[in-house]
């Protein structure tokens, strides 16, 4: 996965030490369909996911990373859940936590491809038939799919 420029820098500063970083998952929706990537470095299936940049605002950097990920162009509607999750030990060794922002968007237009090389694979998943994925990614889609208005917090 390609690691933004500011944490190269704050890495070559503190080495593998836990970052405490602001995160978004972008749980877009087409019909009766959901866009997920098989990410590059785990083979995993999720929404798409990200990092926001210094200064970026959330919603932004949501529909960035989608059109950067998968060439689709999305409209952010609303924050459906924020969630302080545990600690990640990335692939590199690198540590962080995430306070991660999950918005539920809709699909404007765009084909869905990988678009850089941060996903394997890019697919249009019908609801009722997602592969397999970890319980945190299918928590967020949940999250999105409920539709409450109200933000859910999340411990």
């Amino acid at each position: 996965m390609p690691i933004p420029d500011f944490i190269v820098e704050l890495r070559r500063r503190i080495g593998t030490a836990e970052l405490w970083l602001p995160g978004v998952t972008a749980v877009v929706r087409r019909d009766a369909e959901i866009l997920l990537v098989q990410r590059s470095d785990t083979g995993e299936w999720t929404p798409v996911t990200g990092i926001v940049d210094p200064g970026e605002h959330p919603g932004v950097a949501a529909r960035r990373e989608v059109l950067e990920e998968t060439g689709v162009h999305v409209v952010v509607e609303r924050l459906a859940m924020v969630q302080a999750l545990p600690t990640t030990t990335h692939v590199n060794g690198d540590r962080a936590s995430y306070l991660d922002h999950v918005f539920a968007c809709r699909y404007l237009e765009g084909e869905a491809r990988p678009a850089d090389d941060e996903c394997r694979d890019v697919r249009w998943c019908p609801l009722d038939d997602l592969p397999a994925m970890r319980t945190t990614y299918l928590d967020r889609i949940g999250c999105v799919l409920r539709e409450d208005p109200i933000t859910a917090f999340v411990s």
